[in-house]
């Protein structure tokens, strides 16, 4: 007499496909939600353009309002670079304000990433008067000035034109120049430019995932 309550080989397959697939789906699930919520789901598409082969920025020294500073200070940290100057009418306090809203956007991950803005005017930008301009914008901005020749050394590799012309009365010379923001790695890798106008929002999810890395 057939017991009808002994399994037949299909089903016993059948209910080990679907166990296999119930466990398959489970694992997939879980490792979705560890990388969503440690933000590991790999490299974003990035706002800025993306150095491909990526190469370690010679460290250089400038001067701060405390005194001498190094790239190489902020080693473990994501660093932007951007070269401006404090007389600036209009490019430059736009872009600072756009460097503050990504470190607001950022929260606490600001924590772990440095904007340096270096003077391309050493002769009207004392340390004094760099720092209060970028302490305006954002307590953690640090500015850095040195001789015109140093200035230059550090500009010129990373593609920053500058060029002095006649301003107004109040305003004396002006400067055209290129305003890009360089981002450097915690491992010293230049790994994006940001052509101006780009959001402080945009900024910030870059740089969050760079803070992760």
């Amino acid at each position: 007499m057939k017991n009808n309550n002994t399994p037949t080989t299909e089903s016993s397959s059948n209910k080990w496909y679907f166990i296999a697939a119930g466990l398959a789906v489970g694992l997939l699930a879980g490792w979705l939600g560890i990388t969503y919520f440690t933000g590991n789901l790999g490299p974003p598409n990035f706002h800025g353009m993306v150095m491909q082969s990526p190469e370690t920025l010679n460290n250089f020294t400038l001067d701060s309002v405390d005194g001498k500073v190094s790239l190489k200070d902020f080693r473990g940290k994501v660093t932007l670079l951007y070269f401006g100057y404090t007389f600036c009418p209009d490019v430059c306090p736009a872009t600072m304000v756009e460097l503050k809203k990504a470190m607001e956007e950022l929260g606490r991950d600001a924590k772990d990433v440095q904007v340096i803005m270096i003077s391309i005017d050493p002769l009207r930008d004392t340390p004094q008067k760099l720092d209060d301009y970028v302490k305006h914008f954002h307590p953690s901005f640090v500015g850095l000035t040195g001789t015109e020749d140093e200035v230059a050394a550090v500009a010129i590799p990373l593609g920053i034109f500058y060029e002095k012309h006649e301003g107004s009365a109040e305003s004396g010379y002006l400067i055209d120049h290129t305003a890009t923001v360089a981002v450097i790695d915690k491992d010293g890798y230049l790994r994006l430019i940001y052509p101006f106008n780009t959001a402080g929002e945009d900024i910030a999810t870059d740089l969050r995932y760079l803070a992760r890395d």
